[in-house]
Parts: C-alpha cells; sequence; structure tokens
C-alpha cells in the first residue's frame, strides 16, 4: 500500500485515543454483587425503626452505590483526576442542598402533625375530637421550642 493511499485503520484524525480502559470481568462482578449487597442492605434497613437515621443511612448507601458505579462501570477511576474531581464536588453539592432541605423540614412539622389531627377528627364524634384536640395541642405545646 503507498503512503498517499487512505487506510481507514489509520485516519488522520485519530490522536491516539484507543480502545480506553479494559476492565477485567471478574472486577466487575465482584463491583456488582458488592451493590446488590448494598441494595439488600438498603431494603432491610427499611424494617428496623431507627427515626431520623433511616434517611442517614439510605442516602449513605446510595452515595456509596453511585460511586461505585461511577468509579467502576464509567470508568472515573482512569479517568483523568479533573473528572475526579468535578464527580467529588457534584457529590458533595447534592449533599449541601439535602441537608438545607433537611433542616427546613424540622419547621413545618408542627403545622402537619397539626393539620393530620384536624382532617382526622372531620366527621367524628364532638366528645372525642375536642378530646384529641386537647390532647393534640397540649402534644404541640411541649414539641414547640420555647422562644427565650
Amino acid at each position: 500500500m503507498a503512503d498517499n493511499e487512505h487506510n481507514p485503520l489509520h485516519a488522520h484524525d485519530d490522536h491516539g485515543h484507543g480502545v480506553g480502559h479494559i476492565v477485567p470481568i471478574k472486577l466487575l462482578v465482584v463491583v456488582g454483587v458488592v451493590l446488590l449487597i448494598l441494595t439488600w442492605i438498603t431494603v432491610a434497613a427499611t424494617y428496623f425503626d431507627l427515626g431520623d437515621g433511616n434517611i442517614y443511612i439510605a442516602l449513605a448507601i446510595a452515595v456509596i452505590k453511585a460511586s461505585l458505579v461511577a468509579l467502576f462501570f464509567m470508568h472515573l477511576r482512569w479517568d483523568r483526576p479533573f473528572n475526579g474531581f468535578i464527580f467529588v464536588g457534584s457529590i458533595a453539592f447534592v449533599a449541601l442542598f439535602i441537608a438545607f432541605a433537611l433542616t427546613d423540614s424540622s419547621q413545618y412539622q408542627p403545622d402537619i402533625k397539626e393539620y393530620r389531627i384536624t382532617s382526622d377528627l372531620k366527621g367524628g364524634d364532638s366528645v372525642d375530637a375536642q378530646k384529641k384536640l386537647e390532647e393534640t395541642a397540649a402534644q404541640l405545646q411541649t414539641d414547640a421550642p420555647s422562644a427565650e
């Protein structure tokens, strides 16, 4: 083949971009099994009442699973460090936004409790309704932060 003929295997716009990093199938299977185990742990955690801890456990497991997918299945582990920096920055900003949302949710919980109780009282016995309303008012006063 002459030097001036076009060879499709050696295109001029190929600047050394090869296949990329080839991950061994054994590593992918191990990561897949770990993801399945973490999914099982997430489901199992829903059967335990840990109060506010359930959401933190679920979010922590979700971050670990997303990191494993990004690192191994999306080849971020073998990519440029800048891309890893962008990934970590994205996780940090998502964590910040979730933290703000969780902080804000404690502000309107008394309103939600009051709404649920008043909607449950509709159509019930007036004596029972008055008793429940008084108990709820007392509970809301003890739950409310004191203004000092």
